[in-house]
C-alpha cells in the first residue's frame, strides 16, 4: 500500500530513530510530522526532507502539550493517519543503585508518554475509521538483564498496550497497531545513563553488534506499507549474531 500523501506524526524526531524514521517516510512521500521538544533541531532536519512536512514542540511528559501538538496538526491538515511513538529514555541502572527519579521518568516518557499521543490520535483515528499506531518498543521488553528492569518493564508495558490496542481498535474502527521491538541500535540513548557501577561493569556495552537507526525506519515502512487487511502485529529486529 503506498503511503503517499498520508499524514504521519513522529515522535523523538530529533534524532536516533524518530529522525530515521522521519527521514524514510518522507522519502516515500509520506507527509511527516516531526515533532520533539527540540524545536531548532526539528528545523534543520525538516530543512533536508525530500517531501512536505511540519515541525510541532511536543513534549510527551505534558498532556497539554501533546494536545497542543495535535490541535495544530489537525488545524492544518484535518486528520492523522500514522501515529510512531518513538520517543523514549534509557536510563539504565541496577535497583540496589536506588535512582528512584530516574525509574519514574522512564514511566513518565516511555509509557505514558506513548498513552498521552494515542490519546491525541484517537479522534481523528476513529472518526475515519482508518489509522495504523507504530510504537517503539524494545527486545528489552521480553528479554530482560540486570540493569535494565525499570526500561525493561517500561517497554514490556508498551508490548501488552499494542496487543489490548489491536483487540480493542481494529475490529471496530480498522485502526492497525504494530509494536517494533529492536535490539541494541547504534543511538545516543544510553548517554542518559548516570549509574556509574552500571557503566563500570565489564559486562556492560563493550562491542556488541549494533544495528543503524535506518534498519528500524525500514521496519516502520514495512508495517505500514502493507495492504489494509494485514496487521504487522510484531517485528523484533536484532543485529545478526544475536540469538
Amino acid at each position: 500500500m503506498s503511503i503517499e500523501g498520508k499524514i504521519a506524526v513522529i515522535t523523538g524526531a530529533s534524532s536516533g530513530i524518530g529522525e530515521a524514521v522521519a527521514r524514510k517516510l518522507s522519502s516515500e512521500k509520506c507527509i511527516v510530522v516531526l515533532a520533539s521538544r527540540s524545536l531548532d533541531k526539528l528545523k534543520k532536519i525538516q530543512q533536508e526532507l525530500p517531501n512536505e512536512s511540519m515541525v510541532v514542540e511536543m513534549d510527551v511528559c505534558s498532556s497539554e502539550s501533546v494536545s497542543r501538538a495535535f490541535n495544530k496538526v489537525i488545524e492544518k491538515y484535518k486528520t492523522v493517519d500514522i501515529l510512531v511513538n518513538s520517543a523514549g529514555i534509557m536510563p539504565l541502572t541496577y535497583l540496589k543503585n536506588r535512582h528512584l527519579d530516574e525509574w519514574l521518568n522512564t514511566v513518565e516518557v516511555n509509557l505514558k508518554g506513548t498513552l498521552r499521543t494515542i490519546y491525541s490520535a484517537l479522534p481523528k483515528m476513529k472518526e475515519n475509521q482508518n489509522g495504523h499506531i507504530v510504537n517503539i518498543a524494545s527486545v528489552d521488553g521480553k528479554e530482560i538483564f540486570p540493569g535494565g528492569s525499570i526500561y525493561g518493564a517500561s517497554k514490556a508495558a508498551v508490548i501488552e498496550l499494542s496487543k489490548a490496542m489491536r483487540m480493542e481498535l481494529s475490529p471496530e474502527f480498522n485502526i492497525r497497531v504494530t509494536a517494533i521491538e529492536p535490539g541494541t541500535v547504534n543511538t545516543n540513548l544510553r548517554d542518559d545513563i548516570t549509574d556509574q557501577e552500571l557503566l563500570n561493569d565489564k559486562d556492560y556495552g563493550g562491542d556488541e553488534p549494533k544495528l543503524k537507526v535506518e534498519h528500524i525506519a525500514d521496519a516502520v515502512l514495512y508495517a505500514i506499507s502493507q495492504p489494509e487487511s494485514v496487521n504487522v502485529n510484531e517485528l523484533m529486529v536484532k543485529p545478526t549474531g544475536k540469538s
